[in-house]
């Protein structure tokens, strides 16, 4: 079954486009418990005022040999590429007509995990990066807000199946988050289909 056309999302300074049900319940929850029993999830600490904070999520970087990427001020060397992350990239560079070399991996295991604010915009993606983000498992809020102006923003739930493509200018003048919840929830995996250049 062919999922559907990509929805346009209106925002100013960028292109958001969302496909509500990129890939079915059952398959994305199979796919969701495949990834937390094989992938070797790490947990990352960023160093503020001198102190180390373990990362609110697990992560997990593969993509193409050499294709390194540096965040939050860790680099990272690419996993090599599964049978069923091959298979996603090939499925989503075929419906969103984009090519991918690597895929970031955020594993949300409850509410208390989170993603804050930022931008895509390092200098390895390129001037405007587009970027694919699947998600899997629990529901949870999908938050922008303007560089230079917090006051405006908005949100949006990301259903699990959902593939939400981000690309235009919308790097540089928004940034996401995925906020903390206090209401009890499952597991949530994101994958976030990008290219390195």
């Amino acid at each position: 079954m062919n999922p559907a056309p990509f929805v346009s999302i209106p925002v100013f300074q960028g292109e958001l486009r969302i496909c509500h049900a990129f890939i079915g319940h059952d398959e994305s929850l199979r796919l969701m418990q495949t990834l937390i029993s094989r992938m070797p999830w790490e947990q990352e600490q960023l160093l503020i005022f001198g102190k180390k904070h373990p990362v609110p999520r697990l992560v997990a970087w593969v993509g193409d040999e050499g294709k390194n990427y540096r965040y939050s001020g860790v680099q990272h060397h690419p996993l090599p590429w599964t049978p069923e992350l091959t298979d996603l990239k090939v499925r989503i560079e075929q419906y969103t007509g984009y090519a991918f070399n690597t895929v970031l991996l955020n594993w949300y295991r409850n509410g208390r995990d989170s993603m804050g604010w930022h931008a895509d915009n390092e200098p390895e993606l390129g001037v405007n990066p587009v970027i694919a983000s699947l998600s899997l498992g629990e529901r949870r809020l999908f938050r922008f807000r303007q560089t230079d102006n917090h006051r405006n923003s908005f949100g949006f739930p990301l259903e699990n199946g959902s593939l939400l493509l981000m690309a235009g200018a919308i790097q540089h003048h928004w940034q996401h988050c995925i906020p903390k919840s206090a209401k009890p929830m499952g597991d949530r995996i994101n994958l976030t289909f990008r290219t390195i250049h």
